[in-house]
């Protein structure tokens, strides 16, 4: 079970954590950064050399005198070229690193996901979990663009643009100083503080946007049906005014971080002239030096210019980080053994006194299986909706950790196989078996990679399912959409089961395979199937208890998670006990 965590969520910690992911790409960032502090170093250059040598050739000019304005106009001809170069250079290279970092970020996700599937997942819903592959993961960009970068060019930018200033005047530096530290520290620190909780506010209403949008558009039927539409409209127009009111906020910090930023700015400039002002009628400053120092101040600010909107989106940022670690945090309800797999000599699945529930306080699913599946035998496992029938699949597949009971493989504890090896044994087509948005080549591979093309259409005639594939447009390279949408329900398990035939593995686990096909479409998959059968050890779960007389070499009937009956389908049938009254129940459903 899932170990409550006992530390408090800290944004330090967190912020550290995501920087620790950022270790790949930090020659990128470094370069973006080094390009940042050029273009930010090369503007306030600009600005104060431009000053300077507006000013010197006005007073030139006032009193007929001459001047060398080569140097400064190719000085500011150096910085003009840099700044520009180097905008563009930093926007090309922080980009690069973004995106790197992104799919880098989307990859470490998922694999620490997998390991959590399903048994550590099953109480987030699909919408949710989406939001947070997709939206949860793009914020994380903030992270980097306007955390990181932005704090090192500020802290080396300042450092640098106050050395010089002090040169030419330690008195102007040092009210510089002053309002750079309100505008890049107080400031900043003021707008984490009050960014904090619109920025999570965002983060968590746009998830709970997202759910209750798909909720809505896959059940939308039924909210129909039992008249929920307006209410259902009703939730989310409250969370979207939600959603709003903190972007909202967060709008208004923005406008009060501009509105700051710039009266810090123009205060430094105002002191800086009030300080130089004397200095030039004493003759100690001369004249184009105060246009200097005047534009020098006031372009030093943008050196620190993004730190507020900074800290103010690092909120939203580790809201997300928070969202994402919540989930990776999890220990797996699997831990894959340290040994590899045992050696697998007979496909012999040995089941005895199997109990499960989900949860300690939640009643058995299962209680006291056993069961024998012995090779090249047949297996029909039958019961109502609910009896149990797929979780004993998944706990077959080691989806789920069973509490009590024994399940062997070959005479080796299920525990002792590598998850990856153990799906190599046994292949399943579920009740929900998933189609990605591929062409049916990339789906069919996705079972067996080095798969040639005779191999990918034998499969598909044994699942009857290839004259549909020869008769698309593109044949096996035809994309199939999300989920198969371009697909019936029948095709698309037909190429699910495809799939699994595909994989050869010496147990085969069919849950439902004719769920959704028309009669003879479904009669002549089994057909089908029977001749696949003749090699390998099956397990059926289905509804359709007419087909078992020739599939099967035993029923075994499953109520409530136990084992009630069992035997050949004519003692069965001759019995009146539980198959009979499930084949009644079905026949009046």
């Amino acid at each position: 079970m899932t170990k409550p965590s006992t530390d408090t969520p800290s944004p330090a910690r967190d912020l550290w954590r995501l920087i620790r992911l950022f270790r790949p790409y930090r020659a990128w960032m470094a370069a973006g950064g080094a390009l940042a502090l050029a273009t930010v170093l090369a503007n306030v250059g600009l600005m104060a050399a431009s000053g300077w040598f507006i000013t010197a050739m006005a007073l030139a000019g006032l009193a007929g005198a001459t001047m060398n304005y080569f140097t400064p106009a190719a000085l500011i001809r150096l910085f003009a070229i840099v700044r520009t170069g180097g905008r563009y250079l930093e926007r090309l290279v922080t980009h690069e690193a973004t995106f790197r970092l992104l799919s880098e970020l989307r990859v470490w996700f998922y694999t620490r996901l997998e390991p959590l599937a399903p048994a550590r997942l099953r109480k987030y819903r699909s919408a949710d979990m989406a939001s947070r592959i997709q939206s949860d993961i793009d914020s994380l960009n903030h992270v980097y663009l306007r955390v990181i970068v932005p704090i090192g060019v500020a802290a080396l930018g300042t450092l640098i643009i106050l050395a010089v200033m002090a040169d030419l005047s330690p008195a102007v530096a040092a009210t510089s100083a002053l309002f750079l530290a309100i505008a890049g520290i107080a400031l900043p620190a003021y707008l984490r503080r009050r960014g904090t909780g619109p920025g999570g506010k965002v983060v968590q209403t746009r998830a709970a946007l997202r759910a209750i949008a798909v909720d809505g558009i896959q059940g939308l039927a039924e909210l129909c049906v039992y008249g929920a539409v307006e209410r259902h409209s009703a939730s989310l127009r409250r969370l979207s005014d939600d959603h709003i009111e903190a972007q909202g906020e967060l709008s208004r910090l923005t406008g009060f971080s501009q509105g700051a930023l710039g009266l810090c700015a123009n205060l430094a400039l105002w002191m800086a002239v009030v300080l130089a002002i004397p200095h030039v009628y004493a003759g100690t400053l001369a004249a184009p030096d105060l246009a200097l120092l005047a534009l020098f101040v006031l372009a030093s600010f943008e050196a620190v210019a993004p730190l507020p909107q900074a800290f103010q989106s690092l909120g939203e940022s580790l809201s997300a980080a928070r969202r994402l670690f919540e989930i990776i945090d999890a220990e797996p309800a699997i831990v894959p053994p340290t040994l590899p797999s045992p050696p697998l000599a007979e496909p012999r699945l040995s089941i005895q006194g199997l109990r499960f529930r989900y949860d300690d306080e939640s009643a058995w699913i299962l209680e006291g299986i056993d069961l024998e599946l012995a090779p090249g035998r047949r297996l029909a496992l039958v019961g109502s909706t609910g009896a149990g029938k797929s979780t004993l699949v998944q706990l077959l597949l080691r989806f789920w950790e069973y509490p009590a009971g024994d399940i062997q493989l070959g005479g080796h504890d299920l525990r002792a196989f590598q998850p990856e090896d153990l799906r190599t044994h046994i292949a399943v087509v579920s009740q929900d078996a998933y189609l990605f948005n591929a062409t049916v080549r990339e789906n069919l591979l996705i079972a067996r990679p080095d798969a040639s093309e005779a191999q990918l259409i034998a499969a598909c005639r044994t699942a009857q399912v290839h004259d549909f594939v020869a008769s698309l447009p593109a044949g096996y390279d035809t994309e199939l959409g999300e989920a198969g949408t371009r697909l019936s329900g029948g095709q698309a398990r037909r190429i699910a089961i495809a799939r699994a035939l595909l994989r050869d593995a010496p147990i085969l686990i069919l849950d439902e395979p004719t769920e959704g096909l028309d009669p003879p479409t479904a009669r002549a998959l089994l057909d089908a199937i029977d001749a696949l059968m003749q090699r390998r050890s099956v397990l059926l779960i289905t509804h359709h208890l007419d087909v078992l007389a020739t599939l099967v070499d035993e029923v075994v009937v499953l109520e409530a998670g136990r084992i009630v009956e069992r035997g050949t389908v004519q003692a069965l049938a001759s019995s009146r006990g539980a198959y009979q009254r499930l084949q009644d129940d079905l026949a009046d459903g």
